[in-house]
């Protein structure tokens, strides 16, 4: 089968979910966006929105409301949050296709697997963005590290994994097969419930809170502490680029997220309009991080 010629069906038409399936779709994919509410009123009626180069421009995506049994994709893409996951696998469950990419913060898989079976592909997105009106403000990461990260949680390179490889080297997409898929989830958990520090009670901080030493010298110490737990459970810190982060001193990592945060894009990702529903996956994340991880365990 030509690379192209496979059928994608992306479970999710958030901003990570929408950004896939603009790329796919332009590069010639039978990609499906399943989308539900407003949000599927919104793509029938105006097509998939999205910025260009500060141009808003408009692409026709095939959309579903609803994932019939018998209909069958070569991959279905899951980049919902980590409190919204078991749902959408639930709501896959009886469906025949066979393999299941997750897309997504995770600590686990136990449960996913209870759901899916051995359908299940973890990963995590080279995305990431904002969504203002319908319309999509996001992008891919341009490094290697920061592309689509899967593997199987064996540590196989099945020929699934290839033909993922395939088609996201088909989009253009950068990607890293990871063989300890798990290990990465674990340590990337580390670092993200650190943004936890970012939300206020009704939303998030203002920008010139989220730059200050107070807030940073928290999210500083949270990570260094989280990757300790990481280590101490006998969990490969991966990539090297989270190990690094696990090394510097505090005031080093303040000034890196100082750093991060003077980017529009990035201050889009971390304080921006979608940031303020991701709480609950970022508060449930944390709690589930900390259980598992603690020195009590």
């Amino acid at each position: 089968m030509n690379t192209t010629q496979k059928r994608l069906l992306i479970f999710g038409a958030g901003v990570v979910g929408s950004v896939y399936a603009l790329r796919f779709a332009q590069s010639g994919f039978d990609v499906t966006l399943l989308a539900r509410g407003k949000r599927l009123d919104a793509l029938q009626k105006n097509g998939l929105r999205y910025n260009d180069q500060g141009m808003i421009q408009q692409m026709s995506i095939k959309t579903i409301g609803k994932l019939e049994n018998d209909d069958i994709y070569d991959f279905i893409f899951v980049p919902v949050r980590y409190d919204q996951a078991e749902t959408a696998l639930s709501a896959i469950k009886n469906n025949k296709s066979q393999t299941i990419v997750t897309l997504t913060n995770t600590i686990d898989y136990e449960s996913w697997v209870e759901i899916v079976g051995d359908r299940l592909l973890p990963g995590f997105p080279g995305a990431g963005g904002d969504m203002k009106e319908d319309v999509l403000y996001a992008q891919f990461g341009s490094e290697k590290h920061q592309g689509t990260i899967f593997g199987e949680m064996n540590g196989q390179t099945s020929e699934r994994v290839k033909e993922l490889a395939e088609v996201l080297e088909s989009a253009g997409l950068h990607y890293e097969i990871q063989r300890d898929i798990y290990a990465f989830h674990v340590s990337h958990a580390a670092v993200a419930v650190g943004n936890k520090h970012f939300y206020t009670d009704d939303g998030v901080v203002d920008l010139e809170t989220a730059r200050s030493v107070s807030t940073l010298s928290k999210i500083a110490a949270e990570i260094k502490q989280n990757l300790r737990l990481v280590e101490r459970a006998g969990i490969p810190v991966v990539p090297t680029e989270t190990k690094s982060m696990g090394e510097l001193s505090e005031q080093e990592l303040i000034a890196m997220y100082r750093q991060m945060l003077s980017n529009d894009f990035i201050i889009d990702v971390m304080l921006g309009d979608h940031t303020v529903s991701q709480r609950a996956e970022i508060m449930l994340l944390d709690k589930m991080f900390h259980e598992k991880l603690s020195l009590g365990q």
